[in-house]
């Protein structure tokens, strides 16, 4: 291994490519370019808006510039300011978001006149790939499968009623230039599709300033596949002149786990392709990325039915979110790839080389409430984060640190985080483990929900499809349910964890507070209670562990007590556990995080509990009322005045949060 690792360190060394290179990109995926120039000996520059001043990526980067205040419009799709940049720092190649690659028209100019590379495949790919219309014709025209739909633009509401009858509902609208399921619905009937229409053009507007929509029939029930690519054309670079190509497909990644049309959870390989299917979509994907010429890595996205059928979806042109599984099982790096195809070096590599090594599973955790549609955005300041790299083959990508701030200006994603097996069973138990031992605090975030798909008997089985959700969960998410067994650990738990706090709060520097004092207790009565139920609980200690009796059956709990650790882990009967504790107060309220879910318990001694009864309770807020958003966000329409009578499910207004707008209708019929 050592060799190998100083054998690939004088390679990035010795490779000659550039001296600086512009990332014009923001968190985890313009930290992960960054580290692999380091390798490469790259001087980078990271472009910042003012509130992403003390970033992970600007404090990873040698240089930094400020392009513009927080709208991503202003700052990061910034083209001028970019361009500025690019020229006051010299820069030679330039790392780009594919929002703006599109139309990045100029930059040509400026790589002819200055000499500027950039990382990635040329304009007209770019152009040509990130329009869904004209890639689904170019996909014919290379004999891709493409799904059945309208292949023009959508002028407006009544056309698109029109085209969605032609087609047979169900239909999928879609943002030509879209991607990251932004300007997504699917339509069931002409009401969806003229909502569909509206809020599907708005979103693709704001996201990626090009409003124009395709409509197809929408796919029901299948799994969603990629296909990595990488592809060099050596016509585009001075040091091979000659027209000779190079293509190699590496394997597939599973995204089928998904909501609102992103992705979720990721795998490389799937569980469900058979090798001549696997190579039929690879000789596709390296057929249509030839017909563009297309010169880096990209992504050929599939939709594959019960039939193993496919379809092609679209080509993403840049760097993808879950390509850390790809890289985990083939052992390339692909930003390293990349920079190597655009400064002009062919592949090193032909298609036998390609392996399936292992199996790499990604979860991507993101700040937002599992408990609604799956998860809506969350904002705050991480007050407490750890990434779990002490657990063994997992990889953290991420752009965020303990401080930093999820705003509402962009994408909630905290982490990347993949674990490695040497077959699936181990990469799922190395994730299971992973997500347990993850402390996030400040901002609510959706572990729970990875954690409850990658442990579900369909999952483990690989009966999974883009409908995985809410087939599972058709009422939503509602967090783990408890076993019989599982509840008794987690009250035995809460129990130990009183008891050795109330031991703790009796010393002082490992000493009694009161030496004349001594307590001789080795016993407590106590009451615990867990949703509906109040449970009696005895407990005794002796040493580190605590004798506990719930519901008539004795539990051993052991532990080092380590209060101040924000992970603690725990023996119960054998059974290891990693929880957190939360938050707690005087009043005996504990909030727990046990098996991925946070529990909240009310912890008291037998005599408090049956005091408690004469506490009055707070009454409930009524919000029967009140129209109350239930994430944070930005109004962008609203639709009454005040005096309007509304109905029940008329639409009051539009949020707009993290570039997805959400429609709030009327809970009854009132005056406004």
């Amino acid at each position: 291994k050592l060799v190998c690792y100083f054998t690939r360190s004088f390679l990035f060394l010795s490779l000659q490519t550039f001296e600086k290179l512009l990332i014009a990109n923001r968190g985890e995926i313009a930290c992960r370019v960054i580290k692999t120039c380091k390798k490469m000996g790259i001087k980078t520059v990271a472009i910042h808006s003012d509130v992403d001043a003390n970033a992970v990526h600007v404090k990873m980067a040698d240089e930094a510039v400020c392009v513009g205040p927080a709208p991503t419009s202003k700052s990061y799709l910034n083209m001028d300011a970019i361009m500025e940049v690019i020229k006051k720092t010299r820069a030679q190649a330039v790392s780009l978001n594919e929002s703006i690659c599109c139309s990045f028209i100029s930059l040509l100019s400026l790589q002819a006149s200055e000499g500027v590379t950039f990382i990635g495949p040329d304009t007209h790919a770019i152009q040509a790939m990130g329009d869904k219309i004209e890639s689904k014709l170019l996909a014919k025209n290379a004999k891709v499968n493409t799904i059945p739909g309208f292949d023009g633009v959508v002028k407006d509401a009544d056309e698109a009623v029109r085209i969605a009858r032609e087609i047979g509902y169900p239909v999928m609208i879609k943002a030509s230039a879209g991607g990251g399921g932004k300007g997504m619905r699917i339509a069931w009937d002409d009401e969806e599709t003229r909502e569909g229409f509206r809020f599907s053009s708005q979103e693709a507007a704001s996201s990626f300033g090009d409003d124009r929509l395709l409509i197809e029939k929408f796919i029901d029930n299948p799994r969603h596949i990629e296909i990595q690519v990488c592809i060099i054309i050596v016509v585009l670079f001075q040091v091979l002149a000659d027209k000779h190509g190079n293509a190699l497909w590496l394997n597939e990644r599973e995204c089928s786990i998904q909501r609102r049309n992103q992705k979720v959870v990721e795998e490389a390989p799937s569980t469900f392709l058979d090798p001549e299917t696997r190579r039929a979509m690879g000789e596709q994907a390296v057929a249509l990325a030839k017909a563009v010429k297309y010169s880096s890595a990209g992504t050929v996205e599939f939709l594959v039915d019960s039939s193993k059928n496919f379809y092609f979806l679209e080509m993403n042109t840049r760097l993808q979110v879950e390509h850390p599984v790809t890289e985990c099982i083939t052992g390339l790096d692909l930003v390293q790839e990349m920079i190597r195809v655009a400064k002009g070096y062919p592949l090193r590599h032909k298609q036998a080389d390609i392996p399936i090594n292992g199996w790499a599973v990604e979860c991507r955790v993101y700040a937002e409430d599992p408990y609604k549609s799956f998860g809506l955005p969350s904002i705050g300041k991480l007050s407490q984060y750890q990434e779990p790299l002490h657990v063994p083959s997992v990889r953290v990508d991420s752009g965020i640190q303990q401080g930093s701030d999820i705003s509402i200006y962009y994408d909630p994603m905290i982490s990347k985080l993949i674990t490695y097996g040497s077959n699936r069973a181990e990469a799922l138990k190395r994730m299971e483990e992973a997500l347990d031992n993850y402390v996030i605090r400040g901002v609510a975030h959706n572990i729970s929900l990875l954690r409850e798909v990658i442990v579900h008997p369909r999952f483990v089985q690989g009966d999974i499809s883009t409908k995985f959700l809410p087939e599972v969960y058709p009422d939503g998410f509602k967090g783990h349910k408890l076993t019989d067994l599982e509840r008794r650990e987690l009250l035995a738990t809460a129990a130990s964890l009183y008891v050795a706090e109330q031991l703790r709060s009796q010393q002082f520097l490992g000493t009694p507070r009161i030496p004349i004092a001594k307590s001789k207790r080795s016993s407590w009565e106590l009451s615990v209670r867990l949703g509906d139920g109040i449970y009696p609980v005895t407990i005794s200690k002796d040493g580190t562990s605590f004798s506990v009796e719930v519901d008539g059956m004795k539990l051993n709990v052991t532990s080092e007590w380590n209060l101040a650790s924000p992970l603690l882990s725990v023996t119960i009967d054998g059974t290891q556990r990693t929880i957190q504790r939360l938050s707690r107060n005087a009043s005996g309220d504990t909030s727990i995080q046990f098996l991925g879910t946070v529990y909240k318990l009310q912890i008291l001694t037998k005599v408090a509990a049956e005091l408690s009864k004469y506490m009055p309770e707070k009454a409930a807020e009524d919000t029967s009322s009140i129209l109350r958003s239930p994430m944070p966000g930005a109004v962008v329409a609203v639709s009454v005045k005040p005096g309007d009578t509304v109905s029940e499910g008329q639409e009051i207004c539009v949020i707009e949060a993290m570039k997805m707008q959400n429609s709030m209708i009327a809970a009854k019929t009132g005056k406004v």
